[in-house]
């Protein structure tokens, strides 16, 4: 019978069994990486941080196999998160992609048990050159730990394969070290969510860290009435904009207030003719800054369940954004 043949079909209860004991098994790793990190761990962590932040050139991941494939990944949030980083294939490097390394770079080379052969080369070179090289590894006498100026050595778990085989917490764990380098790096170098955008400004998440200064609606697009106005200029304005709403300012310009669909229905018993906006409006409305960020706004408008919201600086309305303009870009 072929190896990826089912004898019978999956069971239900087993197969949500096996998932808590994988879940389980991953999650006492993390607990015991995070153990390390408060202990052994510590300070070579710190010191691969501090290596890697003071690159000249770029950090090189790299590693085969499953550790391969974390590496990529690993190379990946480096890279868009500020710290500038790719992958390089050991077997490739031997033939010719050790070009790619330069004096200015460091090397983070992973391996679990810190004896792949495969990583020979890359090593070798890296000791040659003087390049700096960070071990990412659980082989505390390895090869390739003695070899590292950096040793990162991860605690020996159990994999959550039954068997003992297939990488499963060994891979969660790197990735976690991984992870947590290169958000310790976002913060030594103060790396902002407007750095972000500038590597992300495709998709859902780059729409999101768009700040709604560059959506907002302003000047003669803006729903505005002064403190005085009359309901029926009012909602001659509300329909004329088609936002849902007004804003009310003062003889100043100050915002002083927003009038909103809900607020007429609400008041549709009263004689709207003769009644003044401050009479209904709703005072000291939500508004947020023109540089908060789409994702942000979002959240506030649905958590407060209105559809537009006034841009302010200090206290004078300069814009307004809509629901709509968010959807718009693909914000939501």
């Amino acid at each position: 019978m072929h190896a990826g043949t089912l004898k019978k079909a999956p069971n239900r209860e087993q197969s949500i069994a096996s998932a808590l004991r994988t879940v389980t098994t991953e999650q006492a790793g993390i607990a015991a990486l995070a153990a390390a990190l408060e202990g052994p761990l510590a300070e070579p962590f710190a010191e691969a941080v501090s290596v890697l932040a003071r690159l000249n050139g770029r950090a090189i991941i790299t590693g085969v196999g499953k550790s391969g494939h974390i590496g990529k990944k690993i190379a990946a949030t480096l890279a868009s998160t500020g710290t500038p980083a790719y992958f390089v294939h050991p077997a490739e490097a031997i033939h010719g992609d050790l070009g790619m390394i330069t004096k200015d770079d460091a090397i983070v080379a992973i391996s679990w048990s810190g004896e792949t052969a495969e990583l020979k080369g890359i090593v070798g070179y890296s000791r040659r050159f003087s390049i700096p090289l960070i071990a990412i590894t659980a082989g505390e006498t390895s090869a390739l730990a003695r070899q590292s100026d950096v040793a990162l050595l991860l605690p020996r778990c159990p994999e959550a394969c039954p068997h003992g085989l297939a990488p499963t917490t060994s891979t969660l764990l790197q990735l976690a070290i991984g992870d947590a380098l290169a958000v310790a790096l976002l913060e030594a170098r103060g790396f902002t969510a407007d750095h972000f955008r500038t590597f992300h400004p495709g998709g859902q998440l780059g729409a999101s860290l768009m700040p709604v200064g560059d959506l907002m609606h302003t000047g003669d697009e803006m729903p505005v009435v002064t403190i005085g106005t009359k309901m029926p200029e009012a909602v001659r304005v509300l329909s004329k904009k088609r936002f849902g709403c007004v804003c009310v300012i003062d003889e100043d310009g100050r915002l002083a207030g927003i009038v909103t669909d809900g607020d007429l229905a609400r008041n549709l018993d009263r004689n709207l003719a003769e009644t003044n906006v401050e009479d209904i409006m709703t005072r000291r409305p939500k508004t947020v800054p023109r540089q908060m960020l789409a994702g942000a706004a979002i959240a506030l408008l649905n958590d407060h369940n209105i559809s537009a919201i006034p841009v302010v600086e200090g206290d004078r309305p300069v814009g307004l954004v809509h629901f709509h303009d968010l959807l718009r870009i693909g914000a939501a």
